[in-house]
């Protein structure tokens, strides 16, 4: 059984060529991916929209790669890294959705929240 994947096809031919993918081929050579093949290609783009790049990515795949603890450990700090910059962005929009500051840079309360970006600039 092969499946179409609604992909284009330089980012397939390009994902196989960096090992990603390894689908299988018929008599004329064309690509047939397979259900494992489509696995591969959904923990690709899960991977991707999380940050993580195709080396990462091919670490993660390769359940025999060396240092491939390491390399998730260090995604996972990134993500907690990331969501935490996130949160705090958050909290700062909703802080000048109700702020009454004209200019909101000048709250001191919005000022705050930048406070952590400010103390490296």
């Amino acid at each position: 059984m092969t499946i179409d994947i609604d992909l284009p096809t330089n980012v397939l031919r390009h994902w196989e060529s960096v090992g990603l993918l390894r689908p299988a081929r018929d008599a004329a050579g064309r690509r047939r991916f397979g259900q494992d093949d489509v696995v591969r290609v959904a923990v690709i783009q899960r991977s991707k929209a999380a940050g993580m790049s195709l080396e990462q990515i091919a670490v993660l795949l390769d359940d025999g790669s060396a240092g491939r603890h390491e390399v998730l450990q260090g995604h996972l700090d990134d993500l907690d890294r990331r969501m935490e910059e996130m949160r705090m962005s958050r909290a700062m929009t909703e802080h000048a959705m109700r702020c009454r500051s004209h200019d909101i840079s000048t709250c001191p309360r919005f000022r705050a929240s930048v406070s952590d970006v400010l103390s490296r600039l």
